[in-house]
């Protein structure tokens, strides 16, 4: 650990509510480290464990607004920082946790040493993207700490990439989407002039979900008239969401081989086009190659006895709705949250959604949730989201603008 690294550790470590608790590197190892987890709000009996996505985002320092609002909201929230990641990444010698320490098993049983330091008997668990992989984990290890589950654009398993391949197909390469019937064409001219890349159609899949079709649309005009500066930006954006590493909030460096190892994030590509797998594996190195999945959770699942909440994004293309679907069938009682104009994530792009959820649950009225899905689907984005379209929008005229600009300049 280099000095600068040192000084934001020591840092964000004394904020108040932050505390470690000591866990082995691996589980027949004797070494240990310092697993970080921050609690705020007024403690609860069942307070919220909340995990975030990726792997690689952390918790401590990138969610200190949400943790703000939330306890604004009377919430008790736990997050651990995950290990390989942030003030967990490093062994008492400060060097990087090594690969066999970073594990979806050990990542879950970090969960349950959280709640034995905080002395808390259950919680429940609020997952997103990955973490909702890691959150039904801990359900089936450990079900007794479970309270409740709320499930964010979930992940079933490794064979989520058939289900993410047609949702991409149907709504962006065929149109199937009633808002995606003249996206489509253009789609396709791009992705044969060689225009959109494996990565580019990634980068598409998320932008769809995140500022929707009518910008989206803007930008296709653009790399269809040959501008294509706005969107050589966006790809640089995305390449550092997912491959780059930003200290202390997004570090996927060392934890991103789980994904691969474990979840098959890397799945051998199938020849189609906007194939998510061959994006994956230009972002995964030498990690991408799949081993095996620690959890069955289709079969784990029909056996989760707790109130379980699925929120899902009818413009997730990450996750898709057809995921989301297939959990809510599996667990018994499970109620499924749809909020139609919403990408992937609610706790990161719709939070406003994400925290009455949260609050709904807390008070166990997660039965009339179906009900409010409409108004928790008007609720604005986050101020990054709204300023990302805001920016699109703006960016996208100036480009167009420029000829104009450049013919009035020529003529006079």
């Amino acid at each position: 650990m280099n000095a600068k690294r040192r000084r934001v550790h020591a840092r964000l470590a004394a904020l108040p509510g932050v505390r470690s608790v000591r866990r082995p590197v691996t589980p027949d190892n004797s070494g240990e480290f310092d697993l970080y987890y921050v609690r705020s709000g007024r403690k609860s009996t069942h307070p919220l464990v909340i995990i975030p996505g990726g792997p690689g985002a952390a918790s401590v320092a990138l969610y200190r607004g949400l943790r703000r609002r939330a306890a604004a909201r009377g919430l008790d929230v736990i997050m651990i920082e995950h290990r390989g990641v942030g003030l967990s990444r490093h062994d008492d010698a400060g060097q990087d946790l090594p690969p066999e320490a970073l594990t979806v098993e050990q990542a879950v049983d970090d969960i349950v040493a959280v709640l034995d330091d905080a002395r808390v008997d259950s919680a429940i668990g609020y997952g997103t993207s990955y973490g909702t992989y890691l959150a039904a984990g801990f359900g089936v290890r450990h079900p007794g700490r479970v309270h409740a589950m709320v499930l964010d654009s979930p992940v079933l398993s490794a064979g989520d990439i058939t289900p993410v391949r047609q949702a991409i197909r149907r709504v962006l390469w065929d149109g199937g989407a009633p808002d995606t019937a003249d996206l489509a064409p253009k789609i396709r001219q791009l992705v044969g002039a060689g225009v959109l890349t494996p990565v580019a159609g990634q980068q598409l899949a998320a932008l769809y979900g995140l500022v929707g079709p009518a910008a989206l649309r803007g930008q296709l005009d653009l790399l269809l008239a040959g501008k294509q500066v706005l969107w050589t930006v966006l790809s640089l954006g995305t390449r550092r969401i997912f491959a780059r590493r930003t200290p202390f909030h997004h570090e996927p460096d060392l934890v991103g081989r789980i994904g691969y190892r474990e979840l098959d994030y890397g799945a051998l590509p199938d020849g189609e086009p906007l194939d998510p797998a061959v994006a994956f594996r230009e972002f995964a190195g030498d990690a991408t190659e799949f081993d095996r999945e620690p959890y069955d959770l289709a079969a784990a699942m029909p056996h989760f006895g707790w109130p379980t909440v699925v929120i899902s994004g009818g413009r997730d293309l990450i996750t898709p709705p057809a995921v989301a679907h297939r959990i809510a069938s599996l667990i018994p009682g499970a109620v499924l949250v749809e909020l139609p104009t919403a990408g992937h994530s609610a706790l990161d792009v719709r939070e406003r959604a994400a925290l009455d959820v949260m609050a709904a649950v807390s008070r166990g009225e997660i039965a009339a949730l179906p009900g409010r899905a409409g108004l928790l689907d008007r609720m604005p984005g986050g101020l990054g989201v709204r300023l990302l379209v805001g920016t699109l929008r703006a960016a996208a005229i100036a480009e167009s603008a420029i000829p104009r600009v450049r013919r009035r300049a020529a003529t006079s």
